[in-house]
């Protein structure tokens, strides 16, 4: 064999001379990135975090879920409702040219189908928004004009034009009206 070879072990660095009350560092005790008992105890570590983590991501998906299905059956009748409530407007238009014309056998008999109605949509949670004498709010009316009233305080609704409904507490329509701007 050639001396080419042959590895040559490196040789031992020289040291700075060890000052009074230091020891020689012993070189047989591996580093922490070399023992393998720490590297598997960090790794240990770092999965328990992942797994609480993404325990936790589960539960709170699992909690979400739970309220979106709770929120699709609560609101479920939505769109039925909501092209119910144009006929609801056309019916009570009804009622009151049936008033006008002074037709008591089809007032009474239009009363009494629209209890009945009014009924039914209370049962399934759809409430008409009261807007005349209150306050305008935006998040529950819409304002098609405004009106001077000396009667009626500035930004109090005057009259409706149009009912608005509540299917529980989400707004199905917003009510129409006209909103005092106070004194003339």
């Amino acid at each position: 064999m050639s001396n080419k070879n042959l590895k040559k072990e490196p040789e031992p660095a020289q040291s700075a001379p060890l000052q009074a009350g230091e020891e020689e560092p012993i070189s047989d005790v591996p580093t922490p990135e070399e023992n393998p008992f720490e590297q598997l105890q960090s790794d240990m570590e770092r999965f328990r975090d992942l797994a609480m983590r993404t325990q936790a991501d589960f539960e709170n998906y699992r909690k979400r879920a739970i309220r979106e299905k709770e929120d699709a059956i609560k609101y479920a009748n939505a769109s039925l409702i909501e092209r119910l409530i144009p006929l609801i407007d056309n019916f009570e238009f009804g009622i009151q040219a049936a008033r006008a014309e002074g037709s008591q056998g089809v007032l009474v008999g239009l009363e009494m189908v629209a209890k009945q109605f009014q009924e039914f949509l209370a049962s399934v949670g759809v409430e008409a928004v009261e807007s005349e004498g209150k306050p305008f709010d935006p998040n529950l009316h819409e304002a098609v004009g405004h009106e001077a009233s000396d009667t009626v305080p500035e930004g109090t609704v005057i009259r409706q034009l149009r009912k608005g409904y509540k299917l529980r507490d989400r707004l199905i329509r917003p009510a129409n009206v006209f909103v005092s701007k106070g004194k003339a």
